[in-house]
């Protein structure tokens, strides 16, 4: 059988249905319908192919010319080797940039073997659940650490870090001299020295090394060094309502960076907002407690927070976290273990507990020592130093999660 013949034979069959439906609802059959279906064309039907709507670009917001000086900008500062078309090539011809390249090369060579790949590996595993929801995290305490924040949690489409030092400036580095392109990259390399080597970055140092350059120029080399590209950034602060707006000097101060990260299009959205999380600060400034109110189920992450939500004077950005956070990771030095309700919250331990640093040695948990001692086939192990107890083995990690029937979200 032809298939023009195959063809016809459809057509008769879909008229006899059609004649079939037409007499079943009203008996009345229009001899103009019986004529078409006569005449019907002995060729198949040719449906026309329907293509798919093309997606939005993601990045047609961003300024590429600009995100590409931005990512330049970063990738100096990180001592990264630039693309043979990168306008600040020069920068790379010059001496100081070599010493500065080949220092940060060994430093992060040796932090990435020892600690950022077993962090990768961690969460992988650990926070894989976490992260397949793309969560927003809420990191206080943190100065510019956007590399553990990221380490941690490289699915997030929004982190918001917060620290006492200042957001800053990043200069355009083409236009510096030598001796100051030669002070830049010393003073990145002091302020990056503890936390390539203790895995955080020390209170006093900060205030010091990070008081006239700000956080900026870290958060960059993070980015850069985390294969991210930067896509803008913008100067931006809280208002009473807690709402972002272009920086004004009665607001909370911060910057807003667009990112993405390499071989990918969905643009990511970091916050770093410079304010004072105690008592003292939040009545004055209540925005930022605010402003976390609005968050989207956030996760709190802490780490080196110097016990300060152990005092009374922390108590309400402690609250604020208790009871806004879907999920809580943090070392020892965050929270005392007395302040998760066991009817709130599901506790799970890695690592090791002995005691607090001297600095901090004021702050020994007898009930958390006893958890790690008593319960020790339930606690997961951890390859990797953290926090103010850096040495392998001596770190330690609690994941806190939110029971269902505990956590509601305000409106």
């Amino acid at each position: 059988m032809n298939k023009s013949l195959i063809a016809t034979l459809g057509a008769v069959t879909s008229g006899l249905l059609l004649l079939q439906s037409c007499s079943s609802s009203n008996n009345i059959i229009n001899k103009d319908t019986i004529s078409n279906l006569e005449d019907s064309n002995d060729s198949a039907v040719v449906v026309p192919e329907v293509k798919p709507e093309a997606k939005p670009d993601p990045l047609a917001e961003f300024n590429l010319e600009k995100s590409d000086r931005l990512t330049s900008t970063a990738k100096v500062l990180a001592g990264i080797k630039l693309e043979d078309d990168s306008s600040f090539l020069d920068l790379e011809k010059a001496p100081i940039w070599q010493a500065h390249h080949d220092a940060l090369a060994s430093s992060w060579a040796k932090l990435e073997t020892q600690q950022i790949s077993k962090v990768r590996e961690w969460t992988a595993t650990e926070l894989k659940e976490i992260n397949a929801n793309n969560p927003t995290v809420f990191y206080p305490f943190s100065g510019p650490d956007f590399l553990y924040g990221y380490s941690l949690f490289p699915q997030a489409k929004e982190m918001v870090l917060v620290g006492l030092e200042p957001v800053g400036s990043v200069p355009n580095l083409t236009s510096l001299n030598s001796t100051q392109f030669n002070s830049k990259l010393q003073e990145v390399r002091n302020s990056l020295y503890a936390i390539l080597q203790f895995s955080f970055f020390r209170t006093n140092d900060m205030k010091v090394d990070l008081q006239q350059q700000g956080v900026l120029p870290i958060l960059y080399v993070f980015m850069a060094r985390t294969n991210n590209r930067i896509l803008d950034v913008e100067y931006v602060g809280l208002n009473q309502e807690a709402e972002i707006k272009p920086l004004k000097d009665d607001l909370i101060p911060g910057v807003k960076i667009a990112y993405v990260p390499e071989g990918e299009q969905d643009p990511r959205t970091l916050y770093y907002f410079s304010t004072d999380l105690s008592n003292d600060g939040l009545n004055k400034h209540p925005e930022i407690a605010e402003f976390v109110a609005k968050l989207d189920n956030p996760i709190t992450y802490l780490k080196a927070a110097s016990y300060l939500m152990y005092y009374d004077s922390f108590t309400q950005i402690k609250d604020t976290i208790l009871s806004q956070s879907s999920y809580l990771l943090q070392d020892d030095s965050g929270m005392p273990l007395s302040s998760f309700n066991n009817n709130q919250w599901d506790l799970e331990f890695y690592g090791n507990y002995t005691t607090p640093i001297a600095l901090f040695g004021n702050r020994y948990q007898p009930n958390l020592r006893q958890i790690y001692t008593s319960d020790r086939g339930e606690i997961k192990p951890l390859n990797f130093g953290i926090g103010y107890q850096f040495e392998v083995n001596n770190s330690n990690l609690m994941l806190a999660k939110a029971k269902d029937d505990s956590f509601v979200k305000p409106e």
